[in-house]
């Protein structure tokens, strides 16, 4: 029986059924309203973005009430007279009332930490932007990822399919005797381990789904596939040094590390400020009143009356046990470890910018490669076949044509899918990614 070309095995385990498929679209907005990770990130946006305004609280006017009663018996209330004459027995009770209103005149401490609080909010809210960006590309990652393992398990199951043909020809070959069976053994070896790798593909797409799901929070149905015509198009400007400058201004995680470095900055002027006086205005009014019960003769009792007080308290530190040294000395050296991860963050986006940049131009290159292997794959594979028909080319070499055109393919799907990718991942590292990049992707599936 001749065996039927590869290249239509392969076409027809890619034709998927008819329907109307989720788009990398879908994708998004599922994952924008349920990604764990995003929501974490905007949480704790929210709660560093609190200690602004409880910074901000130390410096306002703080009012408080306070209400106390208080008893003394015995000797306590005893010694207490009433006209000259000791009243023996009972207990005294006396009660205060009083509302204080006080307010920070001078302190360069809180002053600082508030600036600090306003860098590190700043510094989250950059974090958080960073968190949005990484999602445009980890949607974008993991739905490439199902369409990928797709393509996988398509031509991993026209691999087997193709290898079984050879493998029952060369049976039939075999029963009579037109070729060895060394042509059969050969041949079962390529079909069994074919159907493994079937297996595998299956697995691989299975986790492929539930990585997507992992981000979308929804199960994953058919999806969209990417067109074969690609825009080749070289990044923008066409110098790499370029993308760096823009990414060393515009990459969130950079700005968020400079917000770090100016709140560790302010925490060190606090820390000094730890030695400065400071200024507290206050007033209260309240009245409080004492009284006798249970007194052994007379009763006695007096009414207290409403007062005023207004003052001003000058605080001067003069020795914490060297408390507050060590309180500098330490957010000296904090903020000296944020600068150094700035730098550190500064040559990390630096390379990533080169290396996608670099990527996206390899990338054309490679999918052209490939898919012009794929079309040489195909016509050896024909050329081999008729070939064995004749005489002129044994089975070995069909089974190896085989599987070089079958990895062709394979090389083809992935250099096509890490293109985009790659895009993505060039605008994430200069900071420039938006969903406007997530909607141009997503119209080139089909």
């Amino acid at each position: 029986m001749r065996l039927k070309l590869l290249t239509l095995a392969l076409a027809l385990s890619a034709i998927s059924l008819p329907g109307h498929g989720e788009d990398l679209m879908d994708a998004y907005r599922q994952a924008r309203a349920n990604d764990p990770v995003l929501s974490q990130a905007e949480a704790t946006r929210l709660s560093v973005g609190e200690n602004v305004n409880q910074a901000r609280a130390l410096l306002l006017p703080q009012l408080s009430g306070r209400a106390t009663l208080t008893q003394a018996s015995g000797a306590d209330a005893a010694s207490i007279t009433e006209g000259g004459a000791p009243l023996n027995g009972g207990h005294q009770r006396t009660r205060t009332e009083a509302l204080e209103l006080s307010q920070t005149v001078l302190d360069l401490s809180k002053i600082a930490d508030l600036h600090a609080a306003r860098s590190q909010a700043d510094a989250q809210d950059a974090q958080y932007q960073a968190a949005l960006q990484e999602l445009f590309v980890r949607v974008t990652a993991a739905y490439f990822g199902v369409l990928t393992s797709q393509d996988e398990l398509a031509y991993a199951k026209a691999n087997e399919d193709a290898f079984r043909q050879s493998y029952e020809q060369a049976e039939q070959r075999f029963n009579v005797g037109l070729s060895a069976v060394t042509d059969v053994y050969q041949a079962k070896s390529y079909y069994e381990l074919a159907k493994a790798q079937t297996v595998a593909a299956q697995n691989a797409l299975n986790d492929a789904r539930e990585a997507l799901a992992q981000i979308t929070g929804k199960p994953v149905g058919e999806l969209k596939k990417l067109r074969d015509d690609l825009p080749m198009v070289p990044p923008k400007p066409a110098d790499p040094n370029a993308w760096v400058q823009e990414a060393l201004k515009t990459n969130p995680n950079v700005i968020a590390q400079q917000y770090s470095v100016e709140a560790a900055s302010h925490t060190v002027n606090a820390a000094r400020a730890g030695h400065l006086p400071t200024i507290n205005a206050s007033v209260s009014r309240g009245t409080s009143s004492s009284w006798l019960e249970n007194v052994g003769g007379a009763f006695a009792d007096r009414n207290g009356r409403y007062g005023t007080t207004v003052g001003l308290t000058l605080t001067v530190p003069l020795f914490s046990g060297g408390a507050t040294q060590s309180q500098v000395r330490k957010s000296i050296y904090e903020r000296d470890a944020a600068e150094d991860a700035l730098e550190a963050q500064r040559r990390q986006v630096t390379r990533d910018t080169l290396n996608f940049y670099r990527s996206v131009i390899a990338g054309i290159s490679q999918v052209e490669a490939n898919k012009a292997s794929v079309e040489s794959g195909q016509k050896a594979l024909e050329a081999t076949r008729a070939g064995f028909d004749v005489g002129t080319q044994t089975m070995l070499n069909v089974l190896n044509a085989i599987q070089t055109l079958t990895q062709a393919e394979s090389s083809y799907s992935q250099s096509r899918h890490a293109l985009i990718l790659d895009q993505l991942q060039l605008k994430q590292a200069a900071g420039t990614i938006d969903v406007k990049d997530i909607e141009a992707v997503n119209a080139l599936l089909e």
